[in-house]
C-alpha cells in the first residue's frame, strides 16, 4: 500500500483544484504496478501533517508516503519540518536527485526544501506542489524506488541481491543505452524483424480507448428560463379576445417583437395588430392571421378598422409560456466537440460555453524538414530537404472535425532526428498536454528513436505495429497524464492513421474530461456501404484503407479510388470523400470486381462529390 498526501490551504478549502495529488497517484500506480494508493488532502498545518504521516507509517504501515506541496519558503510551508519530526533516518541523496533534475528545467529549483527519509520500514518523500515539478521529481527517483522499497522489506532480499550483482557487473540499463528499434533480442546482425506484434485495426483502437479516462454518466444541461418566457404570437396578425367572435374590430395599437407586454384591458370589439414573435397583450387569448381579415379603414397610414372573417378559438396561433422549453427541463445531454446545435441551445437559454480544453501537441520529426512558409532557399539548398506538411495537415484536420480553439489548445513543433532532441520535446510536453501526436521516427531506421524515448520516459508501449496499409509502424503509448500517438512520417500514412486512431481518441478524451460519457459510435468515423466503381486488380497482404471519391448514381453510392495510393502521395487525399476498407489478399481472393460492396469510412461532411 502507498499513500499520497497533498498539503495545500487553498485546495483543502475548495478554492483551487488539486492536480498534483491525482497525478502522483497515477504515476505510482503506473510505475510501481499497484492499485493500492490512498489519497489525502489537508491544509498547511504542521501538527496535522505530522499526525497524517504517523498514521500512514505506524497504523497503516504503508510502504511509502509521497507528499506534494508546502516545501517552499512561504510562512505556511512547513512540510519539511513536519517530515523531519517523524523520520528516523534521512535520505538526502533522494532529495539531491530531485533537485538536480529540477535544476535542469529551472533555476528556481534551489528554493525547494524537500526532505526524504525513513520511518521504520516506510519511505517518506516530499515533492513540490506544482504538477510539472511533481512529474519531474518523481521521474528522477522512480528507477531506484523499487530497490529502496526492497531494502525496507525483509521479503525482498533476493531482489536486493540481484540488483547489487547487476550494479557490480555493470549490467544495469543506463539512459543512453540504445536498443536498435528492429532488434528482437537474438543479438545478431541478421535479426531484422520488429519485436512488436502486428495487431488488427479493431484491436488497436480497443487498446487505445482502454487507456483513456471514462465517465459512466453524461452531464445534462438544464434550462434556467422558459422559452418563450411570455405568450408569443406565431403569426403576423391581430391579437384579440376569442369570445368576441368574428366581425368588425377596432385596431387600438401595434405590438412588435421586443415590446413590453400590454397589460391594459380592452373590449371584445377591439384588437391589437401584432408581429410574429411579439408578446400577446395580457387580456388577449388568440391571434387571427392577416389572411383571415379584411381592412376596412385607415387613419394617417395606420389601420383603424378591420373585419375578422373567421371565428377565433382560444389559444389560436399562440405560443404558450415554456411551450418550446420549460424552466428546469433538460435541454440536452452533452456531446463533444460542441456543435452548432448545442451552442445555439446554450445561447437560447443565456448560458455561456464552459468546458475543459483538450490540450494536444503535434510533433513532426526529421532533419530533412523545412517550415512550409519559409522563403524559398537559395539555389541548391533544397537538396536533401522537404517541406513539412504533416503538422499543418494534422492541425487542420483537428480543427476540421470540430475541435475549435475554445475546445482544444494545439501546439506544434518540428523536432530533429536525434534521441536528445526528441526526449526533451516529449518530456517537456508530458504532463502539460493530454495528447501528443508525433509523425515519423516509428519505423525501422537508425534514427527512429520514438519507441526508445517513450520507454526511457516511462511510457507504457501499448502497441508498436498495426496490420494496416498504409500505417503499419503506427505506435501508441500511454502514461498516467499524457497519451502518445506515433504516426508514420509518410503524409498519407499519417492522414489515414489519424482518422482511424487519433481522431476517435481525441473525441473520447474531450468527452471524458468534460464529465460526459463517450460513445464509441460517435467517436469513430461514420461507416457506410458502397459499391466499387472500378475493379481492384491486386489486393495487398494487409487490409488497406484506400482514399476514394464517392458518387451517387440512381440511389446507389459508388466509390472510385483516387489514383496512385503510394503512402507518400498526399495528392491522393485531395478528392477523397472516404476511406474504403479493402480486405487483405488471400489465396482464394487476390482482387475485387467492380460492383463489390465494401465498407467506407466517411471523412468529409459533404461526402458525395458527384450526382449522376
Amino acid at each position: 500500500m502507498f499513500y499520497v498526501i497533498t498539503i495545500s490551504d487553498s485546495c483543502s478549502a475548495g478554492e483551487a483544484k488539486d492536480t498534483s495529488g491525482p497525478l502522483l497517484v497515477g504515476l505510482i500506480k503506473e510505475t510501481l504496478k499497484t492499485e493500492s494508493v490512498n489519497y489525502l488532502l489537508i491544509p498547511d498545518e504542521r501538527d496535522l501533517i505530522e499526525k497524517s504521516l504517523l498514521y500512514a507509517c505506524d497504523v497503516l504501515k504503508v510502504r511509502a508516503v509521497f507528499t506534494t506541496g508546502g516545501t517552499g519558503f512561504a510562512p505556511r510551508d512547513v512540510t519539511p519540518e513536519a517530515t523531519r519530526a517523524v523520520i528516523t533516518k534521512e535520505a538526502p541523496q533522494l532529495s539531491l536527485a530531485m533537485t538536480l533534475r529540477s535544476l535542469e528545467k529551472t533555476k528556481f529549483a534551489v528554493l525547494s526544501r524537500a526532505v526524504c527519509g525513513i520511518r521504520d520500514r516506510t519511505l517518506i518523500v516530499n515533492l513540490p506542489g506544482s504538477k510539472k515539478a511533481v512529474q519531474e521529481c518523481y521521474e528522477s527517483i522512480v528507477d531506484v524506488l523499487p530497490h529502496v522499497l526492497n531494502l525496507l522489506s525483509d521479503g525482498e532480499i533476493e531482489s536486493v541481491r540481484e540488483t547489487h550483482r547487476e550494479v557490480q557487473q555493470g549490467t544495469t540499463n543506463t539512459k543512453r543505452q540504445h536498443v536498435c528499434p528492429h532488434a528482437t533480442g537474438k543479438g545478431s546482425d541478421d535479426d531484422r524483424n520488429s519485436p512488436y506484434p502486428m495487431i488488427s485495426v479493431d484491436e488497436a483502437l480497443q487498446k487505445i480507448l482502454a487507456t483513456l479516462p471514462s465517465i459512466e454518466t453524461t452531464r445534462p444541461q438544464m434550462s434556467r428560463v422558459n422559452i418563450p418566457p411570455f405568450r408569443a404570437s406565431i403569426k403576423d396578425g391581430y391579437a384579440l379576445k376569442s369570445i368576441g367572435g368574428k366581425g368588425m374590430k377596432k385596431v387600438i395599437g401595434y405590438i412588435a417583437a421586443g415590446d413590453a407586454i400590454v397589460r391594459t384591458n380592452f373590449t371584445i370589439d377591439e384588437c391589437y395588430k401584432i408581429n410574429t414573435g411579439a408578446p400577446l397583450p395580457e387580456h388577449a387569448d388568440a391571434i387571427i392571421q392577416i389572411e383571415d381579415t379584411k381592412l376596412i379603414s385607415r387613419e394617417n397610414d395606420y389601420e383603424r378598422m378591420i373585419e375578422v372573417l373567421t371565428d377565433p378559438e382560444p389559444s389560436l396561433d399562440v405560443r404558450a409560456i415554456g411551450s418550446d422549453l420549460r424552466m428546469a427541463e433538460e435541454v440536452f445531454r452533452y456531446r463533444f466537440p460542441l456543435d452548432a446545435s448545442q451552442r445555439g441551445m446554450l445561447a437560447s437559454i443565456g448560458e455561456k460555453v464552459s468546458l475543459v480544453k483538450l490540450k494536444v501537441a503535434i510533433l513532426s520529426t526529421g532533419d530533412e524538414l523545412l517550415h512550409p512558409y519559409d522563403a524559398i532557399p537559395a539555389e541548391g539548398s533544397l537538396e536533401g530537404k522537404i517541406y513539412d506538411s504533416n503538422t499543418t495537415m494534422l492541425v487542420a484536420l483537428i480543427r476540421q472535425f470540430g475541435f475549435t480553439e475554445d475546445q482544444c489548445e494545439i501546439r506544434q513543433q518540428v523536432v530533429k532526428d536525434d534521441f536528445e532532441s526528441l526526449e526533451n520535446a516529449v518530456a517537456s510536453l508530458t504532463g502539460s498536454m493530454h495528447v501528443i501526436i508525433c509523425t515519423g521516427g516509428v519505423s525501422m531506421g537508425d534514427k527512429d528513436f520514438v519507441k526508445p524515448v517513450l520507454k526511457h520516459l516511462g511510457y507504457k508501449l501499448v502497441f508498436g505495429r498495426v496490420n494496416v496499409k498504409p500505417g503499419k509502424p503506427c505506435t501508441y503509448a500511454s502514461s498516467p497524464t499524457t497519451k502518445f500517438f506515433g504516426l508514420p512520417g509518410n503524409p498519407v500514412s499519417a492522414f489515414v492513421t489519424f482518422h482511424l486512431f487519433a481522431l476517435p481518441a481525441l473525441r473520447w478524451y474531450l468527452c471524458a474530461i468534460n464529465e460526459t460519457k463517450p460513445q464509441i459510435a460517435k467517436c469513430c468515423l461514420p461507416m457506410i456501404d458502397v459499391e466499387l466503381l472500378d475493379s481492384i486488380n491486386e489486393l495487398d497482404p494487409r487490409p488497406e484503407f484506400a482514399r476514394a471519391t464517392i458518387r451517387s448514381r440512381k440511389g446507389k453510392l459508388l466509390a472510385s479510388v483516387t489514383g496512385n495510393q503510394l503512402s507518400s502521395r498526399l495528392k491522393s487525399t485531395i478528392d477523397a470523400d472516404a476511406l474504403i476498407e479493402l480486405p487483405a489478399k488471400t489465396g482464394e481472393r487476390t482482387s475485387l470486381k467492380a460492383g463489390t460492396l465494401v465498407k467506407a469510412y466517411v471523412i468529409r461532411s459533404d461526402f458525395v462529390s458527384y450526382y449522376d
